[in-house]
């Protein structure tokens, strides 16, 4: 594997400082390429990946310091720090029982700080790409700016779309970043006119999250949610577990139809994780968390005696 490598060529003592950057700029260009991004996203071990992150994550910090201008390792860094933020931060947080509040707390703490500090590596490569980008964040001219971005910036928008979503996924009490809502949601909306099935829909899997959850004095829209879930499953071709799960924690809860909601995670969880091995990993994390949430459905159901009656048939 790439990475295994690459701190022993870091270390090497090379004769001076070009080609020292040389080397530098060459693993950067390598890791930012994303040839090494299906090591992990292909992985069927998540505690695997959950322990081997942190590493990388360090080593892209190193990196950027020697070459602070490479949007594309600034993507890299940033994204991975908002994948490791979601999937084994806020993820396994929102698994632990009510007797772990505290627990729970300082995790999501923590996976709002990782958000941001992915956001902030992704607010670097922004600017370098569009001058003026952060003056337009905090002014009138960030329609402006994002008219003038093409494909090429699709992913720089969704990922800095991403982490400024998940940070206020993570703390949806803070203020600021409610009364911001509009400034990611731009970003992703632009995200999906340049390229729809960017990532295999994963625009549209934000977006069920997003109308899903929120009340619709706030923008809400159940409707919304839906139809960006018919879209995220046509574009991954059925094969991805994420909008079944998204649309089932979000409008099938508020709804208390819980029958939908055994039917989406069903759905999910019948998915084959090898049937898309570049996205085997996100499958199963979000299948385990699908299990465990039909193994609680009372916490989030009125459940009257039939559908307790119901359950116990489906389990033997």
């Amino acid at each position: 594997m790439l990475l295994a490598g690459v701190a022993g060529l870091l270390s090497v003592g090379l004769p001076g400082c070009s080609l020292n950057k040389l080397a530098v700029n060459l693993v950067a260009k390598t890791l930012s390429s994303g040839g090494d991004s299906t090591v992990f996203t292909g992985e069927e071990d998540p505690q695997l990946v959950a322990d081997s992150l942190p590493f990388a994550m360090k080593l892209y910090e190193s990196l950027l310091e020697q070459t602070p201008e490479n949007t594309g390792l600034l993507l890299t860094t940033g994204s991975v720090f908002v994948m490791y933020a979601n999937a084994f931060i806020q993820t396994p947080a929102g698994m632990l029982p009510d007797t772990e509040y505290e627990q729970q707390a300082r995790m999501l703490t923590r996976a709002k700080k990782l958000y941001l500090r992915g956001r902030g590596y992704l607010f670097r490569a922004m600017e370098l790409r569009h001058p003026g980008f952060a003056a337009a964040l905090d002014g009138e001219q960030l329609r402006d700016k994002l008219a003038a971005m093409r494909k090429e910036d699709v992913p720089y928008l969704f990922w800095t779309g991403a982490s400024w979503l998940g940070a206020f996924s993570a703390d949806p009490y803070d203020m600021e970043f409610l009364l911001n809502l509009s400034k990611p949601l731009a970003l992703m909306n632009r995200a999906l006119e340049l390229d729809e099935g960017f990532n295999g829909g994963g625009i549209h899997d934000a977006f069920i999250s997003v109308y899903g959850s929120l009340p619709e004095a706030l923008g809400g829209s159940e409707e919304r949610a839906r139809h960006h879930f018919r879209r995220a499953v046509e574009l991954s071709s059925g094969k991805s577990a994420s909008p079944y799960v998204a649309l089932a924690t979000t409008v099938s809860v508020a709804r208390q139809d819980v029958e939908e909601f055994r039917q989406l995670l069903g759905a999910a969880m019948a998915i084959d994780p090898d049937a898309s091995p570049e996205n085997r990993l996100l499958n199963i994390i979000t299948q385990n968390r699908a299990r465990w949430l039909l193994e609680r459905i009372e916490d989030y159901f009125l459940l009257d005696d039939g559908d307790y009656e119901e359950e116990e048939l489906e389990e033997s």
